[in-house]
């Protein structure tokens, strides 16, 4: 697994080398992490959340963003057999890993 909060190969690979469209799917998914932490956070029910974590790990996986794919995968599980509180660690992973995502996003459309 890569050691960057985002694979830029694998990104490079997903987008054919289109470093527009890569700026363009990167921007979407920092917009995505910002909602979808929003409501697994902030969300009444746990389905609702792991929805949320469930639709934010396709995205992560789909630009290589392994960390917040893995983060929002552990909060998925954990919602799905134990109480919210439990997963108090683990959403303080998946925030952590989703700025340092937001950070490489912002860095990569700086230089683009």
């Amino acid at each position: 697994m890569p050691q960057t909060a985002i694979d830029l190969d694998h990104l490079a690979r997903q987008t054919g080398g289109d470093l527009e469209l890569e700026r363009e799917i990167l921007a979407l998914f920092a917009q995505q992490c910002v909602r979808h932490l929003r409501t697994i956070h902030q969300a009444e029910d746990a389905r609702t959340r792991m929805d949320a974590a469930h639709t934010l790990k396709g995205a992560a996986r789909a630009i290589g963003a392994w960390q917040v794919a893995d983060a929002a995968d552990a909060i998925e599980r954990q919602l799905a057999e134990t109480s919210p509180r439990d997963t108090e660690a683990a959403m303080d992973t998946l925030t952590l890993a989703a700025a340092e995502a937001r950070a490489v996003i912002a860095r990569h459309d700086c230089a683009a």
